[in-house]
């Protein structure tokens, strides 16, 4: 799963990065503690016209049917083997697929009743969450909220010892692919945007880092053990 991580590239930044046709006006504010509900970064594919847009959006999906911004369960992962039965996730599949950028994301290690933080980046850059979105809004006259969620698979085996899901991520090869508009997708699809992160999870390292507390550079810093 992935409930914390941190992106703190400027808009520029992930324009150039993520070679985006436009970058919307929007603040984007560097976190190195991102949690589910905030506002994160995230590059899609417009409609219109396929440009890709670097924009943002509130990270913990919301479908156009739902009465409350705030749901009863969590949306802010999308479990890869079973998203495109649910109905919360089943119509952003189709057609409304993301990048969420990342430095880094952590997780918790579990031994015993000791939970071990560990920051999780790739000796590759910055990662690309495959991700989902979504509009919602309150009413006709209320403003339309874009909102997201990453997709999540099995952890391969060089990181399940650190937890057993991890998010997908894609490499650049298939940001195009992951994102265009034009393809309607189906479990199939999904199942290859997971084959594809395979080998680029297998190389992801994670570092042990303090508790995370506050939100800056400091919580990506790897514990000194000597």
């Amino acid at each position: 799963m992935c409930g914390r991580y941190a992106s703190t590239l400027s808009g520029e930044e992930l324009g150039r990065y993520f070679h985006a046709d436009e970058i919307a006006e929007v603040e984007l504010r560097p976190s190195w503690n991102l949690a589910p509900t905030a506002t994160v970064p995230i590059v899609l594919e417009r409609k219109d016209d396929r440009a890709r847009l670097v924009t943002t959006a509130r990270w913990s999906l919301v479908p156009p049917f739902a009465h409350e911004l705030s749901l009863k369960f969590p949306t802010f992962n999308a479990r890869s083997e079973t998203v495109t039965e649910k109905p919360t996730f089943r119509h952003a599949v189709a057609h409304q697929r993301a990048i969420l950028p990342a430095d880094a994301y952590y997780e918790w290690h579990t031994d015993g009743t000791t939970k071990t933080p560990y920051a999780v980046s790739s000796p590759d850059g910055e990662l690309a969450f495959a991700g989902l979105f979504s509009w919602w809004r309150s009413g006709a006259d209320t403003d339309w909220i874009l909102t997201a969620t990453i997709l999540t698979m099995a952890a391969p085996e060089p990181i399940a010892w650190l937890h057993d899901r991890t998010p997908v991520v894609l490499s650049a090869d298939d940001w195009a692919w992951w994102l265009n508009r034009e393809t309607t997708a189906n479990q199939t699809f999904i199942e290859e945007a997971v084959a594809r992160s395979i080998p680029i999870a297998s190389r992801l390292t994670p570092l042990e880092v303090a508790p995370l507390r506050g939100d800056g550079p400091h919580l990506l810093e790897p514990v000194s053990r000597l």
